[in-house]
């Protein structure tokens, strides 16, 4: 496990004790510092109170003598305004970040490669860890996918940490360079938590500070905002910057072009790796630009082509995106509970015909109008959540819509429908658009809901083992 020798003997506040936060406890109290902990959630409490630590409350503790408050990455630093205990710490003059600035400050020799961007982040670092594995390279993976970054084991210095990134423990990071630097996209999400689209951008772009001419960053340009980014660091680091896109061709760099990923980075002329049909578990548009930065992060880190296409196609893929659970009477079930924006959510739609859509929760900026270019292939919409009533005043002139309330109506009804409707070939897709917290703890949850209603369904399944 990983320790932080310098600050022993120091006193370190935890707000906030979620995974993210038991973790820092337990590293912390590891590397010998005194710990005070806190959670405004009993639950919160009781974690700690389960590793052996009572908690101290904050709000009245003597921060002149605290050295750092480590910050759960779901607590607001500043937007909208700061959680009165971060408040309390910066009129201290505290230090306040998160856990992946104490792996920063840790002793660590191998190198960290960091992954961001507003969608395919996660599947992205799966398939980059997977293909350090499959190479016989040591590594873990984490960070905000999984297992926190300080519950990994310690690595040596041919080892590789793969680390999921998102902007809130980004914004929570100070010192951390990153050998490999990835920023798949940028769309509008989170954006009260950053005071708009400017704070949400400079969040992202973090994970490229101090890079220099050792290290490699790493853009997709899909997007107007990202391009932008490219631009910039081409013009303003000595590090090295690669271009890579899932929708077209990028002389120089790392493009998927009529189904096949092609190779631009190196000297000569541009050479296909692999067709992506050969990929089933990564279907769809959006997972051509995870295939090519996968590529590129790998090729970045020395790994040969033909190992690289050679693990992709073992790439098992992740529960909850795009991830299919079950065909039962020739109708697909398709679990994205994962999709918690309108642009994921729209990816998916790209991917299938025939479709009985759920979607809902609670609304994000944006709500669904990524989607609207593919409501043609939804030939009914189940609404659940938060955001139903306001969905169904969108969708109601392109498609059917039916106020499922909850996910087992949703389940139900769409199953119903599909089978009178349509039968082989129907696909019952749970694509939110939404968060997940107005019915459930995080979309891990949502999912594994769905999944066990599906599993209880009647009928003839199909074999879907890949």
């Amino acid at each position: 496990m990983i320790c932080i020798p310098s600050f022993a003997g120091k006193t370190i506040a935890v707000f906030g004790l979620g995974r993210s936060g038991i973790s820092s406890v337990v590293a912390l109290k590891r590397s010998g510092a005194n710990v005070l902990v806190w959670d405004d959630t009993e639950k919160g409490r009781e974690s700690a109170r389960a590793i052996g630590i009572e908690p101290v409350d904050l709000y009245a503790s003597p921060w002149e003598k605290i050295d750092a408050l480590i910050l759960s990455p779901g607590i607001p630093l500043d937007f909208p305004t700061p959680h009165p205990v971060a408040q309390l710490a910066r009129n201290a003059g505290v230090d306040i970040f998160g856990d992946i600035e104490l792996l920063a400050r840790s002793e660590y020799t191998a190198k960290v490669i960091g992954i961001t961007g507003t969608n395919g982040k996660s599947t992205t670092t799966a398939l980059v860890g997977h293909l350090l594995s499959f190479a016989g390279h040591p590594v873990e993976v984490g960070g905000n996918l999984g297992v926190p970054v300080l519950d990994l084991e310690s690595l040596q210095a041919d080892g590789a940490y793969v680390l999921e990134m998102s902007s809130y423990q980004l914004e929570l990071t100070r010192s951390l360079i990153v050998d490999v630097a990835l920023l798949l996209n940028i769309s509008p999400d989170h954006l009260d938590r950053h005071g708009g689209m400017d704070g949400y951008i400079a969040a992202k772009t973090k994970i490229f500070a101090g890079q220099s001419g050792s290290q490699t960053a790493i853009v997709g340009v899909d997007d107007e905002h990202s391009q932008k980014i490219y631009e910039e660091l081409k013009a303003s680091t000595n590090a090295n910057v690669i271009i890579i896109s899932g929708e077209k061709v990028v002389p120089g760099g790392i493009y998927v072009d009529g189904g096949v990923l092609y190779d631009d980075s190196q000297d000569g002329a541009a050479e296909a790796v692999l067709r992506l049909n050969d990929l089933p578990t990564l279907p769809g548009v959006h997972n051509a630009q995870n295939a090519a930065a996968a590529y590129g992060v790998a090729r970045a880190l020395g790994l040969d082509a033909k190992v690289i296409a050679s693990g992709m196609r073992t790439f098992p893929g992740l529960a909850h995106r795009q991830e299919l659970l079950a065909v039962i009477d020739g109708v697909s079930y398709i679990n994205d509970s994962k999709a918690t924006n309108g642009e994921a959510a729209a990816r998916a739609l790209a991917c299938y015909g025939n479709v009985y859509w759920i979607a809902g929760g609670r609304p994000k900026e944006g709500g669904i109008d990524a989607a609207r270019p593919y409501l043609d292939r939804v030939r009914h919409a189940y609404l659940i959540g938060e955001a139903a009533n306001d969905f169904a005043g969108i969708l109601k002139t392109r498609v059917p819509v039916t106020l499922s309330g909850d996910l087992s109506n949703a389940v139900g009804e769409a199953r119903e429908n599909a089978l009178s409707e349509t039968g082989d070939g129907a696909v019952v897709l749970l694509s939110p658009a939404c968060a997940s917290f107005d019915q459930f703890d995080n979309f891990e949850s949502r999912g594994n809901a769905f999944r066990d209603l599906v599993e209880a369904l009647p009928g003839v399944r199909r074999n879907v083992g890949t």
